[in-house]
């Protein structure tokens, strides 16, 4: 597992690569990723190497990365590959900020149309609800985890009840 940090004028990216051999040792990794998440002046991106060996382990890594922790992922085939990702993705810290989407400030929650389509097939959940949802609980994990009495404040007993019911069977 490796880490570079490549800074720009406003913003440094810190690029944590995983390797195939990693991916399949175990979670190890998963302490790299909360800390630089929670580092307020790293913007994280996750490079992991995606093989058939290690495609089995990609969909834990990538519930993790993206819908846990709200990072970049960026799936490779190899080292090779992967270094060319590398050194393109640290030639654009030296563009314009702006227009770098790596480099892009966090849209807010709301803005998400993925995230708010995700809430929305949950039973009883439409667009307001959804929204509602995402103000209170911003991501997907908070949703998971909100107790019933949490809930109900923002959608009603019976809508929560049927969220509660939707994250507990999916466990």
């Amino acid at each position: 597992m490796a880490w570079v940090a490549a800074g720009a004028r406003d913003a440094r990216s810190c690029i944590l690569y995983i390797t195939e051999a990693d991916l399949v040792a175990g979670n190890g990794y998963r302490k790299r990723l909360v800390r630089i998440r929670n580092s307020h002046n790293l913007q994280g991106i996750v490079v992991v190497e995606k093989t058939q060996m290690s495609e089995q382990y990609f969909p834990n890594i990538q519930k993790f990365t993206v819908l846990d922790l709200g990072m970049v992922l960026l799936p490779v085939a190899n080292q090779t590959e992967a270094s060319c990702l590398i050194v393109q993705l640290v030639q654009e810290q030296t563009k314009e900020p702006n227009k770098n989407p790596f480099l892009r400030k966090k849209r807010a929650v709301l803005s998400e149309p993925f995230l708010l389509r995700t809430v929305q097939q949950i039973p009883g959940v439409g667009k307001v609800k959804a929204l509602l949802l995402l103000q209170k609980f911003p991501s997907i994990q908070q949703l998971s985890n909100a107790s019933i009495q949490e809930l109900e404040p923002v959608v009603g007993q019976a809508v929560a009840q049927h969220i509660h019911v939707f994250f507990t069977q999916s466990r």
